[in-house]
């Protein structure tokens, strides 16, 4: 069964994520029939500091403990669903740098995006889309863009409008197709080199 793991991006206290992630995990899992597994994958749950291994993660696995327990958890997945806001034109740090900590883990892979913000985080995702090239992942077109005024009850409580339901189906759909598609190149993935 293919495993895709949702990753809520942000960490701020009173944050909108877990809810919109939550949202996300129960129309793809409705959508998909059985054939995936779709889990949350909660930054908050890690507490991943600011990227402190000596050594980029392209180099060589990291030493630190928590940075073997994230390699662990998101070396599990198949794909991923990143649920991002947008701070400034750009994705929350929390999920830059957990990004950041893992090479191998993540290449292969086919990502896709929720977003939420004021303009549906579309630059955010714009930035993950850049980051996600250089990590060798499959980045998917179909992208879920939540507007903070239209899709949010006074900035706050989540109540996504009904045209959303099809673009999460069509980005579950593409997800698993892209996923299918790269297995062979996920078990052919290149050794992590090693410092001369």
């Amino acid at each position: 069964m293919t495993r895709i793991g949702i990753v809520i991006g942000s960490t701020r206290p009173g944050r909108k994520g877990d809810r919109v992630a939550e949202w996300v995990r129960r129309l793809a899992t409705q959508h998909a029939g059985g054939v995936a597994d779709f889990e949350l994958v909660d930054l908050s749950d890690h507490g991943l500091p600011l990227l402190d291994e000596a050594v980029p993660a392209a180099s060589a696995p990291g030493g630190q403990p928590h940075t073997r327990r994230w390699a662990e958890r998101i070396g599990r997945y198949d794909a991923y669903i990143f649920v991002t806001p947008e701070y400034n034109t750009a994705p929350p740090a929390s999920l830059t740098n957990a990004i950041d900590y893992l090479h191998r883990e993540w290449g292969g892979k086919p990502v896709a995006y929720v977003g939420y913000g004021i303009y549906g985080a579309v630059m955010a995702v714009q930035k993950l889309r850049a980051q996600a090239g250089v990590l060798r992942m499959a980045d998917i077109g179909p992208q879920v863009a939540l507007s903070l005024y239209e899709d949010f009850v006074d900035f706050a409580e989540f109540r996504p409008r009904e045209l959303h339901t099809a673009e999460v189906h069509r980005l579950v759909d593409e997800l698993l197709a892209w996923s299918r598609a790269l297995g062979a190149l996920r078990t052919a993935a290149p050794p992590v080199r090693q410092n001369a």
